[in-house]
């Protein structure tokens, strides 16, 4: 297996605007194809963005410099800057823990967090409860488009 970064080719059908990366090819292990997960979620916001398949340490350093956290989240926005699109981090290991936590799979977990993200580019945010069900009930919708389920609602496994 090629340990290079890979890119998901705008030939599949997604907008050139969108760009994953698979930084660790560790996510390779756990999902078929998840360059093509990821861009089908960043589609559906028509904002051009630069999507990163990351691991957790990768993630933990950008939290430290960036947000003064030292430890991995699931997933990091860093607004467009100098004419370049907004860019997600997501850290391989938090997405499978907290899918597996949540009794979800990977793959509706990784969509989910690409839309969370891409949704913070576009202004979104949850700091307040109405904002918060604003974001969340966004969400649910895009993932309907994708014909995947509702994040927020429980589930019964």
């Amino acid at each position: 297996m090629d340990d290079r970064p890979s890119r998901s080719p705008a030939a599949a059908g997604f907008p050139s605007e969108i760009d994953v990366i698979v930084d660790n090819p560790a996510w390779r292990r756990y999902l078929r194809q998840p360059e093509r997960i990821a861009s089908r979620a960043a589609a559906l916001l028509d904002e051009p963005m630069v999507v990163m398949l990351s691991d957790d340490r990768s993630v933990r350093r950008l939290n430290a410099r960036h947000r003064g956290i030292d430890k991995p989240t699931n997933v990091l926005t860093f607004e467009p800057m100098g004419g370049q699109p907004g860019e997600l981090v997501l850290a391989l290991g938090v997405v499978r823990r907290e899918a597996a936590a949540e009794g979800k799979r990977l793959a509706d977990h990784l969509a989910h967090l690409v839309l969370h993200g891409g949704l913070h580019l576009l202004g979104y945010d949850h700091h307040h409860p109405g904002e918060a069900r604003a974001m969340e009930m966004e969400e649910a919708q895009l993932m309907a488009c994708l014909g995947r389920p509702n994040p927020w609602k429980a589930r019964i496994t």
